[in-house]
């Protein structure tokens, strides 16, 4: 068995990390969920002021769960300013708190009770309960707008407690319920005050005041600061600049706790730091400004006495004296080794070595510190001045090293663990983008030449560089009936019904036939990629001959080129562009065979796809096969191909256009009826909406009667004609505007991964079901009138996380809330086809029937 390459580095990384003692706590990572909805946090220590009843009592308050009447309620109604009803729950040891999430109570429908506003209270003790602000002195936090919603609210600054207290908050007499979820990590540090003189003001030379106090300190303020914590233990680290705000641009100086050397007649500063218990100490850091142009320094020593079990200050400190780069004019953690000393509180005095001294972070490690770590900026070193090196014969010692060697090995095991875990994803991402995208058949594809294909207007622009996605699948599995092939059959044959999954294992080969009765038969999956010109569709589908490279088998006419004028580039891609196009004498030439949607008076509108005119045998021969699939869609739901001109270059294939544009931008300019809005914001009624709902229902149960996968099914690919008329594309993929909606993984192919279903994502699996997923969101989208992006509070990592939790199927899978002002059944239509299992999706023929059965609703 071979050992892992990465693992030397790690364990490198691990005595690096050992040795240079760069740990603190970090608030972008600390963000793990504490315990209430995974169950951690027994019922016993999460208490209430009141209940309502039995089954609404404190332990039903947790985060996504349904037990009981589905969450806390108090017994009465909360009352303006009466702050008397709480949910206090108790992490049994102190945490780092820098996220809180809440709910209302859902019960399945059955309860519409929560809370819009809330406060928190935390206590690290248990007896001295502290109002949480935010950095400008704001309590009153936003909680929810429904019951079933989760809402997330960063604390900023974080907090630092045992005891945390929901309390709801209100403008009128209401009856609210609560389910609510903690998130951070354990505070390692065991820190629980520190008290210092009060910062001062630095005078620029303009008459500009930096204020260096510490503005989120929860102690006692006046001349000092008194048994409290704030920025020094905020996890926020200042810039070199101390006038600059690394995070959140309060005002300047906000990042630095700083004093003036003159206000010291000692020449030091002395701050003193109590902990949870008696800690065995082997460093401290100090995160320090050092902008010595304008008199700010390092201190030049350190020097800390311990507290531990006696009410008298140990006589014997630790005397550090720093060694100063006075070239080097950038802010830096100072590491103060403290040489194991047994203690419950330190103190320290801070020597001045210029004008001014500033702090914005002060961390320890002792026994049970370890915290994630981060990128720190280089330390300074420090000297000991008073530290005895004769080894001393101590059990303690022998029991902290097996303490230490064992995190190591846990720690070890988790990075291992990490590494692997991220291997398996990239492999199923890297799985689904292959399923997606062919590399060994990627037509290249730019814009056509000047030569080309308009009578005026030309346009000349450079291709995009973005890459293609595909949208419509075509599989073919082993018949039941299949024979041994006798002869190939040169002309391609009408589609057969198939079965979706049986076709994923034979991509790529040849498609072997049979006749058994005069009907062909396909032995094995055979799809190849057909990477739409314009950066768009991929086409999977059966080998075709050499009769339609010829352009013959083709039952779309050619159209007269020069009868096309541009008018606007709808998108690019890589390999071409998809342009708008005015056309003279459509109807004529399509006959009765098509009815445009042309309002009166107007133009034809038309879209074009190209292919540029020097693209190579291959390309020729996908943009034919692209032809061949379009040419055989007939639905009233379905963009339709209405000509090609394929006789000369460069090759153009024309489809039908909406006046009204894609769905997502047209539903985006509209407000719902129910709500207020500005006479000159156009309004779209509830059954306007299911019209488009029911309409997509429609094509989509067409394209899976002929075993079609669209892939890429969203609003952005759904056009809107007049009267609401709603015809499924695939453009949105080419256009720029919609690049956000696509993940790109490792430059070579780009997924609409906030659309997809978790068994696409992870197992790269498309099959109708998927498409079934994919419209639950278009629903979402349609129902939010295009207000925001799918999940758009997640990042892109954290939705392909929040696949993973669908997989797990243990109860943390975040779904897409409810949007305002759509009904139960809607939603509970959309959950449907979220639903973890695809057998149990429901198909499109029965959700084209439930929404139509609907719609006779009143």
């Amino acid at each position: 068995m071979t050992s892992h390459p990465r693992i030397p580095c790690l364990l490198l990384l691990l005595l690096i990390i050992l040795n240079c003692v760069k740990s603190q706590v970090n608030p972008a990572l600390c963000r793990y969920p504490l315990g209430m909805s995974g169950g951690h946090i027994p019922d016993e220590y999460i208490t209430a002021s009141s209940q309502w009843s039995e089954s609404t009592a404190a332990k039903y308050g947790r985060l996504d769960s349904e037990e009981g009447d589905g969450a806390w309620c108090p017994e009465i109604p909360v009352e303006p300013n009466d702050l008397k009803e709480f949910l206090q729950i108790d992490l049994r040891g102190l945490h780092f708190i820098t996220l809180v999430g809440t709910q209302g109570r859902h019960a399945g429908g059955h309860g519409n009770e929560f809370a819009q506003k809330f406060k928190l209270k935390y206590s690290r003790d248990g007896t001295r309960w502290i109002s949480w602000k935010n950095r400008h002195g704001k309590q009153v936090i936003d909680g929810n707008l429904n019951p079933y919603a989760t809402v997330l609210k960063d604390l900023e600054p974080p907090i630092v407690a045992r005891f945390i207290r929901f309390i709801p908050v209100t403008d009128h007499s209401i009856n609210v319920c609560l389910r609510v979820e903690l998130y951070g990590c354990v505070w390692l540090d065991g820190l629980v005050s520190y008290s210092a003189p009060s910062g001062q003001q630095f005078i620029l030379p303009g008459g500009s005041v930096i204020s260096l106090n510490d503005s989120t300190y929860d102690g006692a303020i006046g001349y000092s600061l008194m048994e409290g914590l704030g920025q020094l233990t905020d996890g926020v680290a200042g810039l070199d600049d101390f006038t600059q705000t690394d995070k959140y641009h309060v005002w300047p100086g906000y990042d630095y706790l700083g004093w003036k050397n003159e206000s010291f007649t000692n020449g030091y500063v002395e701050i003193m730091f109590e902990f949870d218990r008696i800690r065995n100490f082997t460093a401290m850091k100090v995160h320090c400004n050092n902008m010595f142009t304008r008199g700010v320094k390092i201190f030049r020593e350190v020097q800390c006495y311990f507290l531990s079990e006696s009410s008298e200050w140990e006589q014997s400190s630790v005397s550090s004296v720093l060694v100063l780069d006075d070239a080097n004019p950038s802010a830096r953690f100072v590491t103060v080794p403290l040489h194991y000393h047994m203690a419950s509180a330190i103190k320290c005095q801070y020597y001045f070595s210029d004008t001014w001294m500033m702090f914005s972070e002060i961390t320890f490690q002792s026994d049970a510190a370890m915290y994630n770590n981060s990128g720190a900026p280089a330390e300074s070193s420090l000297v000991p001045t008073t530290y005895d090196p004769t080894p001393k014969v101590d059990d303690s010692n022998t029991r902290i090293l097996i303490g230490c060697l064992v995190a190591i090995i846990f720690i070890l095991v988790a990075i291992i663990v990490i590494i692997l875990w991220r291997q398996f994803w990239q492999k199923m991402l890297e799985k689904a983008s292959r399923r997606m995208l062919d590399e060994d058949i990627t037509i290249s594809l730019s814009l056509p030449s000047e030569s080309s294909v308009y009578n005026h207007n030309q346009r000349s622009a450079s291709p995009s560089e973005q890459e293609s996605n595909s949208t419509y699948d075509r599989i073919f599995p082993l018949g039941p009936d299949y024979q041994e092939p006798t002869h190939l059959i040169r002309k391609l044959p009408e589609f057969a019904p198939v079965d979706e999954e049986a076709g994923c294992s034979g991509a790529g080969k040849p498609a072997s036939t049979s006749v058994s009765d005069g009907v062909p038969h396909y032995a094995e999956a055979n799809i190849e990629n057909l990477q739409g010109v314009t950066g768009s569709n991929t086409y999977s589908v059966p080998a075709i001959t050499m009769d339609l490279l010829s352009g013959k088998d083709v039952t779309v006419e050619e159209f007269p080129r020069n009868l096309l004028t541009f008018k606007e580039k709808l998108g690019e891609g890589q390999f071409g562009e998809v342009h708008l196009c005015e056309v003279e004498g459509i109807e004529e030439f399509l006959g009765n065979n098509f009815v445009l949607d042309i309002g009166i008076n107007q133009p034809a509108l038309v879209a074009v796809k190209m292919l540029r005119a020097d693209a190579n045998k291959t390309a020729r021969n996908d943009f034919l096969k692209e032809i061949k699939i379009m040419s055989r869609l007939n639905d009233p739901n379905i963009i339709r191909l209405l000509a090609v001109c394929i006789t000369d270059d460069p090759l153009c294939m024309i489809t039908e256009y909406m006046e009204n544009g894609d769905l997502n931008q047209f539903l985006s300019r509209h407000a719902a009826e129910e709500v207020m809005q500005a006479s000159y914001v156009p309004t779209i009624r509830f059954t306007e909406l299911k019209y488009i709902a029911i309409q997509i229902a429609s094509g989509m149960k067409y394209l899976s009667s002929l075993n079609f996968v669209h892939r890429d099914l969203a609003t952005r690919n759904c056009l809107v004609g007049k009267n609401y008329t709603i015809k499924i594309a695939d453009f949105g993929m080419s256009r720029n505007l919609y690049s956000g909606d696509y993940y790109r993984i490792q430059g070579r192919a780009v997924l609409p991964i906030r659309w997809m279903s978790w068994e696409s994502i992870l197992l790269g699996k498309f099959t109708t079901a998927s498409d079934v997923w994919a419209y639950g969101v278009t629903l979402w989208e349609t129902f939010t009138l295009c207000k925001e992006q799918p999940y758009c509070q997640l990042s892109d990592e954290q939705v392909i996380e929040n696949t993973g939790e669908f997989f797990r199927d243990q109860g943390r899978q975040i779904y897409l809330p409810q949007p305002p002002n759509c009904p139960d059944y809607i939603y509970k239509l959309m959950l449907s086809c979220w639903r973890r299992e695809a057998k149990e999706r429901l198909s499109f023929h029965e959700i084209h029937l439930l929404l139509q059965e609907s719609s006779k609703r009143k």
